[in-house]
C-alpha cells in the first residue's frame, strides 16, 4: 500500500497548480470560454458543446438512499462525420503544458465507424501532437503521435472500455516521459515518445510543450466531465531572461522587458524584477523605442534608467528593455549606455523571435 502511495505523494509535491474545467458552469448549448475546435483531417471541425446529462458519482454513495446520478453539464462532441481519417480536437488554447497530469471522466455514447475518445497534448497545431484515447470496439487504450501530419504509433495495451460507460482517463507527463492511467489503474507504463520510431528508422517529433485538449474520433459521439488539470507553471522567456540577467549583474537595481499589445496600440510589462507588474502598460518611451529604435535616458534619485530596443537573433525589434542601474559621481548619458549595452544584447542572443514572447 505504501509502495503505491509514495509515486502519488511525489506527484503532488512536484505540481504547485491546479485547472478545473468547470463544464456544468456554463451554460447548456454554450462552449466553455478558452477553447477552440478544430479538427485533424478531412471535413469540418467537430460539433461541441455543453449538454445536460445525468453523471453517476466517481465514488458510489454510503447510504442506498442517497441518489446515484446527478444532472450536470458534461462536455459533448456531438457531430458524427463517417469519415474515419477525421479527428474533432476541443483545445485549451490559454496556455501550454509541460509537466502534467490531467484527468477526465468520460463516456463514449455512440459511433457507427469508430468508437474512441481520448485527451491530446503536447498540441503544436493540426498536425503535431500527441493523444491517447480510449477504443470501445476493441477494448483498448493506446498513445499515438502526429509529426508533420504523418501517424507513428501505437503503443497499446488492453483495457475495459465500455460503450456507454462513464470512465477516466488520466494521461501525465514527466519531462520526456509519459504514461496513461484507465479507471486509476495503469495502462500504459511510463515511456518516451521519440522510442516509437518512424517507418524509416528515424526518431523525430519530440515535443517538450504544448496546449492540451480534448479529442475524439469520425463519428464517435462523447461526453467529458469532471476534467482537472494538475501542472507545474512554466516560466515564461521573458521572466526567465530578466531572473537569470539580474543574477549575472547584482549591481543592477531593476530590469523590464516591453511588448507590444495584441492590437499594437501601445505596451505592456513581459517581463520585470517585480511579478506583479506583468501584464501593466507601459509609456510612450517603450513604444517610441520599439517603433523608432534607439535609446533613452533617464534619470532617478539614486539612479539611471536606460531604455534600449530588444532585437532578436536575426536583429529584428520585438521589444524593449528598461536597465535601471546604480548611479555615481560624474555618471554621464553616454557611459550609462556603454553600461546597459552589453546586458541587452546577452538578452538578445536567447531570442528567436517574438513569438517566443507571446506576442
Amino acid at each position: 500500500m505504501f509502495q503505491r502511495l509514495l509515486p502519488l505523494l511525489f506527484c503532488a509535491a512536484a505540481l504547485a497548480a491546479e485547472r478545473k474545467f468547470d463544464f456544468h458552469e456554463v451554460r447548456e448549448n454554450q462552449v466553455p470560454n478558452g477553447f477552440r475546435s478544430t479538427v485533424t483531417g478531412q471535413g469540418p471541425s467537430g460539433n461541441w458543446k455543453v449538454i445536460i446529462e445525468n453523471l453517476p458519482p466517481v465514488v458510489a454513495p454510503i447510504s442506498p438512499k442517497s441518489s446515484i446520478v446527478t444532472r450536470q453539464g458534461v462536455l459533448a462532441q456531438l457531430s458524427k462525420n463517417p469519415d474515419e481519417t477525421c479527428a474533432p480536437l476541443f483545445i485549451y488554447d490559454a496556455d501550454t503544458f509541460n509537466d502534467f497530469v490531467f484527468r477526465t471522466r468520460f463516456r463514449i455514447v455512440s459511433g457507427t465507424v469508430e468508437q474512441m475518445a481520448g485527451i491530446a497534448f503536447r498540441f503544436q497545431d493540426e498536425k503535431n501532437y500527441y493523444y491517447v484515447r480510449a477504443n470501445a470496439r476493441e477494448r483498448n487504450v493506446a498513445f499515438f503521435r502526429y509529426v508533420d501530419g504523418e501517424l507513428i504509433g501505437p503503443v497499446a495495451a488492453a483495457a475495459g472500455v465500455k460503450l456507454g460507460e462513464w470512465h477516466q482517463l488520466t494521461v501525465e507527463c514527466r519531462g520526456s516521459k509519459l504514461r496513461a492511467l484507465l479507471d486509476e489503474r495503469e495502462v500504459i507504463p511510463w515511456m518516451e515518445p521519440n522510442l516509437v520510431l518512424f517507418p524509416d528508422g528515424s526518431s523525430k517529433g519530440v515535443f517538450p510543450a504544448g496546449k492540451i485538449g480534448f479529442w475524439t474520433k469520425a463519428d464517435t459521439v462523447a461526453y467529458f466531465a469532471d476534467a482537472r488539470l494538475e501542472f507545474t507553471p512554466r516560466e515564461p522567456l521573458a521572466q526567465t531572461l530578466v531572473r537569470e540577467t539580474m543574477q549575472l549583474n547584482p549591481k543592477l537595481i531593476g530590469l523590464k522587458i516591453f511588448g507590444l499589445t495584441t492590437d499594437g496600440t501601445g505596451t505592456k510589462i513581459i517581463g520585470s524584477t517585480d511579478p506583479n507588474e506583468i501584464g501593466q502598460p507601459g509609456e510612450k518611451v517603450e513604444r517610441d523605442c520599439i517603433e523608432k529604435g534607439g535609446s533613452y535616458f533617464g534619470r532617478g534619485k539614486n539612479s539611471v534608467l536606460v531604455t534600449m530596443p530588444l532585437h532578436d537573433r536575426n536583429g529584428e525589434t520585438v521589444g524593449a528593455v528598461r536597465v535601471t542601474m546604480t548611479t555615481f559621481f560624474g555618471q554621464t548619458e553616454k557611459n550609462a549606455l556603454a553600461r546597459a549595452l552589453p546586458i541587452v544584447k546577452s538578452m538578445e542572443g536567447r531570442v528567436g523571435s517574438a513569438k517566443e514572447f507571446g506576442l
